[in-house]
């Protein structure tokens, strides 16, 4: 069972992202505040979800949430400002965005840059910790995943219906056969090393 909050006194949003190693997209992220007694049972970091328990939990998050937003940026300011830089700037966004601002930030990873005065701590692997960076994280992937499944029907040849622009095989064949396209990351390598083609394999 996810905590439901890291301390009690002050207002948490939870914050994570969406997209961060792809070869194509935005990167999203969300922020969302919970109630301190919200509850359910398949609420979890959203890589270990079945996409229908997803699709499911983002309507129950959004209709519970006391506030929550999501933000992206987009591939071409990614190559820009690099995708570390991106990710801290969607996050900053959806904190913008939120309706209520929180009091303390739980952000998933090791590593943020700070928002305005609010203090927050970062949680390795807290997708999986606590309750409000598991729902933001079941957002941002959500919204992402919708946003591929839009451009898939524009490109194809890709998969990222299925692959949502992460390095597949598939993915890297088309763009082998296809070339890349407007909404390829091109500051990310498109295609590994000759001498390294089981690369792609980990992902």
């Amino acid at each position: 069972m996810l905590l439901p909050y890291y301390q009690d006194a002050l207002t948490e949003a939870g914050c994570d992202e969406a997209g961060r190693g792809c070869l194509a997209g935005p990167v999203f992220a969300a922020a969302v505040i919970l109630p301190r007694d919200f509850r359910h049972p398949l609420l979890n970091d959203s890589k270990q979800m079945k996409e229908s328990d997803r699709d499911m939990l983002r309507v129950v998050i959004e209709r519970e949430a006391i506030a929550y937003a999501v933000a992206s940026v987009c591939n071409e300011e990614i190559d820009r400002i690099n995708i570390l830089k991106a990710s801290f700037k969607a996050m900053h966004e959806a904190l913008a965005r939120l309706l209520l601002q929180p009091q303390m930030l739980l952000i998933d990873g090791n590593r943020f840059h700070p928002y305005g005065n609010i203090p927050h701590t970062c949680v390795i692997q807290g997708d999986g910790k606590y309750a409000s960076i598991a729902a933001a994280s079941i957002l941002a992937k959500t919204y992402r995943d919708e946003y591929m499944h839009q451009l898939h029907e524009q490109f194809p040849h890709y998969g990222w219906r299925e692959n949502k622009g992460y390095p597949t095989r598939q993915h890297r064949d088309a763009i082998r056969e296809h070339g890349d396209t407007p909404y390829h990351r091109r500051s990310f390598r498109l295609l590994p090393d000759p001498l390294s083609l089981d690369e792609d394999e980990k992902w």
